[in-house]
């Protein structure tokens, strides 16, 4: 009986640690599905901020041609 017991332990452990590195594995690729996207997106001159340029926390440092226009715009009223 005391075999059989260390069996069903094993096999649960097993199960365990197979579905969290299963779902530890899925976050890492989400996570670099989405890192990727914003580079990819960036690269093809793609606002990732949904050209909402005067909220967006990278403003300042932004070249695409939405930021540059309302760069242009906000120096024009000053």
């Amino acid at each position: 009986m005391n075999k059989s017991l260390e069996k069903i332990q094993s096999r649960r452990e097993l199960f365990k640690s197979v579905l969290r590195y299963a779902t530890f594995g899925m976050l890492v690729a989400f996570v670099g599905n989405v890192f990727a996207k914003k580079r990819r997106l960036t690269r093809k001159g793609i606002c990732i901020n949904s050209e909402i340029c005067q909220s967006c926390r990278i403003f300042k440092e932004c070249d695409l041609p939405a930021a540059l226009s309302v760069k242009a715009n906000v120096n024009e009223n000053r």
